[in-house]
């Protein structure tokens, strides 16, 4: 009861068990690590580059998941993650080890679907959900709106970072999938202009579903199948009625369209890591 209907979340569902994680909280802590619907996994949020990634965290080879904090390193002012067994230092973007004893290793963590949306939206989809609570063990100002209040508002960074601005600015925000062997981004400012965009990956047809106003993506594959809104219906071009769900998309015969792992990103962030080996989005 101490959230705001308009208090962004991360929001992640596996297997039915929903969890809710105010970035108003996130934005000081930047690392959970979690075990949802059985699945140990640990979100990493860079502030600096407006990105929070799921990661599973269960590494073949290894007897126990990693466990992993916040280092206070950046690299292209990016956060550096750690995990609390080896203390190697892992780059939050790529989920790869980048210094210590697990660097070299060949490692890359899994990513699993995450969206931001606000408390309203995803309570009302999830009313079972689960919330992050205030009682932190830590003493700070958990208001709306007050972490990094003055950076989110300023089009500068806080550290220099290199990015092509010839399209976008350098604090844009993206949506980026990495997926079947390629990337892609797509701004999300195209969802101010349609809600539904149907479109590919490494050739892999995909369709998002998003919400500017709150920096809500959720990307599905689609098959040979096109979608489009139809009053409040999500209505194919066969006629099927979907249901959107944190899983996957749902028709009343039986079929369902698998999500894909995406996430935001300031596109400085996005450039810098990606870069030349992702395709943008052209409407």
């Amino acid at each position: 009861d101490y959230l705001e209907a308009s208090d962004l979340v991360f929001g992640v569902s596996i297997s039915g068990d929903a969890r809710a994680y105010p970035l108003r909280i996130m934005g000081w802590h930047e690392m959970f690590n979690d075990v949802i619907g059985g699945v140990p996994l640990a979100l990493a949020y860079c502030t600096l580059c407006g990105s929070g990634i799921l990661f599973e965290t269960h590494v073949a080879g290894r007897a126990a998941p990693l466990v992993f904090g916040s280092s206070g390193f950046l690299y292209r002012s990016n956060k550096l993650m750690y995990d609390k067994g080896t203390n190697t230092l892992w780059n939050q973007f790529t989920g790869q080890p980048v210094v210590g004893r697990l660097s070299g290793s060949g490692i890359a963590l899994k990513q699993r679907p995450v969206v931001i949306t606000d408390w309203a939206s995803w309570v009302r989809a999830n009313p079972q959900t689960r919330v992050l609570s205030l009682d932190t063990g830590f003493r700070r100002d958990y208001g709306s709106g007050v972490v990094y209040q003055e950076y989110f508002a300023s089009p500068d960074l806080m550290f220099p970072a290199v990015s092509d601005q010839s399209v976008f600015r350098q604090k844009d925000y993206v949506f980026g999938i990495r997926s079947y062997g390629g990337a892609k981004a797509w701004p999300i400012d195209a969802f101010r202009r349609q809600a539904i965009i149907n479109d590919a990956v490494a050739g892999v047809p995909v369709v998002l579903i998003g919400d500017a106003s709150t920096r809500t993506v959720r990307a599905y594959e689609r098959g040979d199948l096109t979608l489009r809104r139809t009053g409040d219906q999500l209505v194919s071009d066969d006629g099927a009625v979907w249901t959107a769900t944190e899983e996957a998309l749902t028709a009343a015969d039986g079929r369902s369209l698998t999500r894909v792992a995406g996430h935001i990103a300031f596109w400085f962030a996005w450039n810098g890591y990606v870069g030349a080996e992702s395709e943008l989005y052209a409407e």
